[in-house]
């Protein structure tokens, strides 16, 4: 099975730079126009069969757009919802810097296991985020395309290729509506 994985379109937070973690914030008009070009780009190239939303509204209108356009199935998943910023959350990362100074160095140095404060980490996002794969990818569809967030996608890469967490944003960033084709076959999702 080809999993796509992609981003959810922009919010006025993403715009702003600001930590939405596990906050409810919908598109704006550029995420919006985003989900729509995913649309077509998927509609020219690697057509999922079926679309995965994670239950936070950003990623559930993206996954709703890209399924309207191209006439297939949306569902919900459990577990593939952003990690949990804790206190960090509707903060700018400035503001994270100049607040909570300690905890950002203790996460920066350690990201796959130390949680931010009241919030998880990356470990703790793996956990839930493997199993919510597996499900997925033990369908009968041949491609589907998982709408989730950047701190999903940057955990699950790290963890699939050995790559230290420390490093995982020089790696695996993505924009808003920017996809990463995975083959199923190729990867454990445990």
């Amino acid at each position: 099975m080809d999993l796509i994985l992609t981003r959810h379109g922009e919010t006025d937070w993403n715009a702003q730079k600001r930590v939405q973690g596990s906050r409810d914030i919908p598109l704006n008009q550029t995420g919006v126009k985003q989900a729509f070009a995913l649309a077509q780009n998927l509609s020219a190239g690697k057509r999922p069969q079926k679309v995965y939303t994670s239950k936070q509204l950003r990623a559930k209108e993206t996954g709703q757009i890209v399924a309207r356009e191209l006439h297939i199935p949306c569902e919900e998943a459990a577990g593939i919802e952003e990690m949990n910023l804790g206190l960090w959350e509707g903060l700018s990362w400035q503001q994270i810097e100049q607040q909570y100074p300690a905890d950002l160095q203790r996460w920066i140095n350690n990201r796959r296991y130390q949680p931010t404060p009241q919030g998880e980490s990356y470990q703790d996002t793996l956990e839930r985020v493997l199993p919510a794969l597996q499900k997925i990818v033990s369908g009968k569809e041949e491609s589907v395309l998982v709408v989730t967030h950047s701190a999903i996608i940057m955990a699950l890469m790290a963890y699939l290729n050995d790559t230290p967490f420390e490093t995982m944003r020089q790696s695996y960033t993505l924009k808003n509506a920017e996809v990463v084709i995975l083959n199923s076959e190729a990867y454990t999702f445990t």
